[in-house]
């Protein structure tokens, strides 16, 4: 397995001789009781317990190997390296059938202290320049292990989305000195017509330009860029924790299948990282979640595959997701 660089995207592309497929059959091995069939748990609450609640290990089949050096080289014009990196799988309950959405509100605050615990530890490694948390629930998402869970990635690139917020934000903070996201925020907030939810700390709503249909990003409606330094009280992660899953209910009655991303700052203490790229980026970047179901939608030409195409406008959708309060209010 090796990593390759698009010299016109500037993306990095992951190539596999032959895809290892995860086991079908057989015991579950993010199941209780079934530890011996997974490596060694890296972290675990409570700690070091026979009955834990959530722990996370590394992946039965990951994407990046964490030994060694990124081992970067050129062919010809191109370039690629080694899968260098951290692949971890967040096992979220005891439960084999019980979603995010559903567990209790405390269980899902360990799941978040469990994000923080691992992305501080994961940025100590001066190889890695971001690491980040993901989530595929339903088999149209990739869910690729039927147990609840996430994973978490660390890399020695900054995936190419990510660089075009990093550089949007800080194009947008040295014309107006404030954070783009911020200003998005105020501005939801003030039209309420793509807010989902809001309270004191936190804010959901549907994007201006939507890629697909009941795009949500859920975000702290203050200034903070880094996920792992903002979200460390237990009071803060049991507030988000239950804010986070009352927008996860929400979406769940339009379709049970997303992919939920983390977008936080990089890591700046990585070998490679230039700080002159991101120096005012404790003021300019905003961490969010950004959530995007997986609907069947209609096929278009392809002149348009490069281009989103969202049926559905994000004002409707954003009505739709408020309506859907009482009806979650009432779940709980």
């Amino acid at each position: 397995m090796e990593l390759r660089k698009d010299p016109i995207t500037m993306s990095w592309v992951i190539l596999e001789d032959e895809e290892e497929a995860l086991p079908e059959e057989g015991p579950c091995p993010l199941c209780p009781g079934q530890e011996a069939l997974v490596h060694p748990t890296i972290y675990s609450f409570p700690y070091d317990h026979p009955e834990w609640q959530v722990r996370v290990v590394p992946h039965l089949h990951p994407l990046y190997r964490i030994e060694g050096d990124a081992m970067r080289r050129a062919e010809g014009l191109y370039d690629k390296m080694r899968n260098l990196g951290a692949h971890e799988i967040v096992v979220e309950t005891r439960d084999h059938y019980l979603p995010l959405s559903q567990q209790m509100d405390e269980n899902v605050a360990q799941v978040l202290r469990a994000y923080v615990s691992r992305i501080a530890d994961l940025k100590k490694d001066r190889r890695f320049r971001y690491v980040t948390v993901f989530r595929n629930q339903g088999k149209a998402a990739g869910q690729d292990l039927a147990h609840p869970h996430s994973e978490i990635t660390a890399t020695p690139f900054i995936p190419r989305r990510i660089g075009y917020e990093l550089r949007s934000s800080q194009r947008y903070f040295r014309l107006k000195e404030r954070c783009l996201i911020c200003d998005m925020v105020k501005q939801e907030l003030t039209q309420e017509l793509r807010t989902v939810d809001h309270d004191d700390l936190f804010v959901a709503f549907c994007p201006f330009a939507p890629r697909v249909p009941y795009e949500t990003w859920v975000l702290p409606a203050y200034h903070h860029c880094h996920f792992e330094e903002d979200l460390t009280s237990w009071e803060n992660q049991l507030h988000f924790a239950r804010f986070l899953k009352s927008i996860l209910q929400r979406l769940e009655f339009v379709t049970p299948t997303y992919h939920l991303v983390l977008h936080t700052s990089p890591n700046m203490n990585a070998r490679y990282e230039n700080m002159g790229n991101w120096q005012t980026l404790d003021e300019d970047y905003h961490w969010h979640f950004e959530i995007l179901p997986v609907l069947a939608s209609k096929s278009k030409s392809y002149s348009l595959k490069e281009v989103y195409y969202n049926p559905l406008p994000p004002e409707a959708a954003a009505k739709e997701l408020r309506s859907l309060q009482v009806a979650t209010e009432a779940k709980r």
